[in-house]
């Protein structure tokens, strides 16, 4: 069994789309918390790939080309490869070589980088200019606060520094709005709240329930 296996439980976010294949069940993860609970956070392009003999049904490793590290500089400052299930039923990831570059987000197990179906995996392009922006700097600001799941109302935040994420009520299964363009973002008084604006972030124009 590789160290992915126990993944599966520490992550959840969406992946190229999926929420899982067969026995692969993950569960919904704002790309904030992906990025927060993830040692590793790169932009890099697939240039290979090969199968080894590690786990059940095998491990495939992808050979990258790091554009960009987001997260991770103490833990492993250059990626060069990245292991995943070669299965799909236990969350292995399958990625395109030499075809697109890919946001990629995961854990560090023995020096080696492993992801999966339940890391937020996405191609660059996909990603939305707020997602990006995300990446840069506003969702390490809001590593200290908590986004709290609403799947079906009532549902309210109980604490200052949450911030009720409300997507899967309206797309369920889907990345929705505030996946795709808010951080949640501790503002002056210690408030978390959700963000989005060109301007650095103030508690005293940001209405705490947006959106």
């Amino acid at each position: 069994m590789t160290p992915w296996l126990g993944l599966v439980v520490l992550l959840g976010s969406w992946s190229l789309g999926h929420w899982g294949a067969e026995a692969c069940t993950c569960s919904p993860s704002h790309p904030q918390d992906a990025f927060c609970n993830s040692d590793i956070v790169i932009r890099a392009k697939v240039v290979g790939k090969k199968l080894v003999k590690e786990g059940p049904f095998g491990t495939l490793v992808y050979t990258i080309k790091q554009m960009k590290m987001y997260r991770g500089f103490t833990k492993m400052p250059h990626v060069q490869y990245i292991h995943t299930e070669a299965s799909e039923s236990l969350c292995g990831l399958k990625l395109e070589v030499n075809k697109y570059q890919y946001l990629l987000t995961g854990r560090v197990y023995d020096g080696k980088m492993y992801t999966g179906l339940c890391n937020f995996v996405e191609r660059w392009d996909q990603l939305t200019l707020s997602q990006r922006k995300g990446l840069n700097y506003r969702y390490h600001l809001g590593c200290n606060c908590k986004i709290k799941s609403c799947y079906y109302l009532p549902c309210f935040v109980t604490s200052k520094n949450e911030c009720l994420w409300t997507d899967m009520l309206s797309n369920f299964g889907y990345p929705g709005y505030q996946s795709k363009h808010y951080a949640c973002i501790r503002q002056k008084g210690g408030y978390c709240s959700w963000y989005r604006g060109w301007a650095p972030p103030d508690k005293s124009i940001i209405n705490a329930t947006d959106p």
